[in-house]
């Protein structure tokens, strides 16, 4: 290998022509998912923890589609507000063909078939204890009792017209039971995105608030949801679900495990997705608020760390604002 002066690294980042080419990593629109809350509501609602983003009814989530398309963003993310006296224990809500989920899904497909729609699969939106399944007279959360129910809930968002069916519960077996029942029925092409490795982070605050659900949940999630300590544990999940069915899988959150995206990628290489979560976006924008550094910067600095950590692509709120910034 030649040494300095002969090899002189800052030759190819001198102009920037020339850090264009030698760029290894590549951003764009396509590699954005943008997340979107539906709320039951017919105007805008501001979230307060969530600066710039809001709760969009039916038809605000349609007109965001178009905006989507416009900036070449191929995917959203959807994820409703249930009005509170539709929650319940047994987070029945989530099975009716006619919920507001389902209600967003035919309404995005019909007015704009060419993208890509990925609906959440958890009973958290629709339960009256906040927890993502059934739980017992102990507190527990039901593994087995759940995942059947969350099987009704994908095939009710798959024959509402749903591409990805993303399960984010982290049950034990459900994704091979979502995709026996989704080839049961000839949703042969509808995709699952595996929430693999999700762990019980202190990023997902104002998600709750966007769903409204904080305040409600009885005790925490720590009993599925993954210890951030382990890693080893990831991997162990990833496999599984890869081998009930998975398509791609997810790491959630994103920022404090891109250590978990390059293992998973490196180990398995499958499609990686990542989720800058709320507590992610919040932060930036609080440091932009706070003059503490660059918004634009932050927000295109942060998701290029996701490329180069090995993802296909990241879920993130910032999703329009990062694909105006990257076409301009």
């Amino acid at each position: 290998m030649s040494h300095y002066p002969a090899l002189r690294l800052r030759r190819t980042r001198a102009a920037a022509w020339s850090r264009r080419l030698h760029a290894e990593t590549v951003l764009t629109p396509a590699d954005l998912i943008w997340p979107l809350f539906v709320s039951a509501g017919t105007e805008e609602e501001p979230i307060a923890s969530l600066p710039g983003v809001s709760r969009w009814s039916v038809d605000g989530i349609v007109a965001r589609a178009k905006e989507a398309v416009g900036l070449g963003i191929p995917c959203l993310a959807l994820f409703p507000n249930t009005p509170h006296d539709l929650r319940t224990d047994d987070g029945a809500e989530a099975l009716n063909p006619d919920n507001l989920m389902c209600r967003a899904i035919r309404a995005v497909k019909d007015a704009v078939p060419d993208i890509g729609v990925l609906t959440d699969v958890a009973l958290d939106p629709y339960t009256a204890h906040g927890h993502d399944g059934l739980v017992d007279d102990a507190g527990y959360v039901l593994n087995d009792a759940t995942a059947e129910v969350l099987v009704g809930q994908a095939l009710n968002q798959a024959r509402a017209g749903a591409d990805v069916i993303a399960p984010s519960d982290m049950m034990d077996g459900r994704v091979g039971l979502i995709r026996a029942a989704l080839e049961d029925e000839w949703h042969v092409n509808v995709q699952i995105m595996a929430y693999a490795a999700k762990y019980a982070s202190a990023f997902y605050g104002p998600f709750r608030d966007a769903v409204g659900s904080r305040g409600l949940l009885k005790g925490d999630k720590k009993t599925y949801q993954m210890d951030p300590a382990n890693a080893e544990e990831a991997l162990r999940e990833v496999e599984l679900d890869l081998a009930e069915g998975a398509d791609s899988v997810m790491v959630k959150p994103g920022l404090p495990y891109l250590d978990i995206v390059r293992r998973v990628k490196e180990r398995f290489e499958v499609p990686v997705f990542a989720y800058q979560v709320s507590g992610e976006y919040a932060m930036i924008e609080a440091a932009a608020a706070a003059g503490a550094g660059d918004r634009d910067a932050l927000v295109l600095e942060t998701l290029m760390a996701f490329k180069r950590a090995g993802c296909s692509g990241v879920l993130t709120y910032h999703a329009a604002h990062a694909a105006r910034l990257l076409g301009a």
